[in-house]
């Protein structure tokens, strides 16, 4: 699935081609998504695109009627910028045609994405933005409120970081790395984390999450930027899918286990 830094990966990507252009068609060659393509879509003909920002995983495409598209790429989805006439793929499933002779294509093999055109101007209330936690590189995700939120959490700090109401972003990879490097082991309860492992896993998060996006993702088997190269952040990765591979750091064998029904990776060794 793409996570935070594919998702910024590929906002960074498609900016410079679609923000102050002009939408000339709408095309949308299957709606059944996980939920139908909005049939409001097609209002945003004729008006410009004046910008696209990310919120957690999901992509909102402001429209200068003051609506917003929203865009998740679900589990395998993914946006290019093409020319028109270029052959539509199986699963190319809607199409902006722009100002500049581009077009920005919707692609998704398993259809668990989104495409929604949100009418309010206020795009936050919507349902599914409405309730998630701070950005990990927001002002106000600081030690002091992870402790806080995970005060009290008897479930693993893995999956607290994981909870989108705590904050948004932190996938399970990355979850994987970011515990890594702050030396904490991912079963540990939550409500157990102090001030100090506080300060170190905000840290962790921040610089697993800004390598990542500098590097291009995770080269995901679905996943490739929106020039079509594959990111290059998998060569990094410490402990993810290394299980019985020594540790970078110590040697020590990397463990793996299931928790929350996501694969998990830790070194007994560096991480407490």
């Amino acid at each position: 699935m793409p996570e935070l830094p594919e998702v910024e990966t590929t906002r960074r990507g498609i900016e410079p081609h679609v923000v102050r252009t002009t939408v000339r068609e709408v095309i949308v060659r299957r709606a059944d998504l996980r939920q139908p393509v909005s049939a409001s879509l097609a209002r945003i003909e004729g008006r410009k695109i004046t910008g696209i920002r990310r919120r957690a995983k999901y992509l909102l495409l402001g429209i200068a009627d003051g609506t917003t598209v929203l865009i998740h790429l679900g589990m395998s989805g993914s946006l290019r910028v093409v020319k028109p006439g270029t052959e539509w793929r199986k699963h190319d499933h809607v199409g902006i045609t722009l100002s500049n002779g581009r077009q920005l294509r919707f692609h998704d093999p398993r259809r668990f994405g989104l495409v929604l055109h949100l009418t309010d101007p206020e795009p936050q209330t919507h349902p599914l933005l409405e309730k998630l936690g701070p950005e990990p590189f927001a002002d106000s995700f600081t030690p002091a409120y992870l402790k806080a939120a995970c005060a009290s959490r008897g479930t693993a700090i893995k999956l607290a970081i994981m909870d989108n109401p705590v904050v948004v972003g932190v996938g399970n990879i990355y979850a994987s790395e970011a515990l890594f490097r702050a030396g904490i082991r991912p079963l540990a309860p939550a409500r157990r984390l102090t001030l100090p492992r506080a300060v170190k896993l905000v840290s962790a998060i921040r610089t697993v999450l800004t390598e990542a996006i500098e590097s291009g993702g995770t080269t995901l088997r679905d996943f490739l930027q929106s020039d079509g190269a594959p990111g290059y952040f998998k060569q990094r990765l410490n402990v993810y899918d290394r299980k019985g591979e020594p540790c970078r750091q110590c040697g020590t064998a990397i463990r793996r286990a299931v928790v929350g029904q996501r694969a998990t990776y830790w070194c007994p060794k560096c991480q407490r």
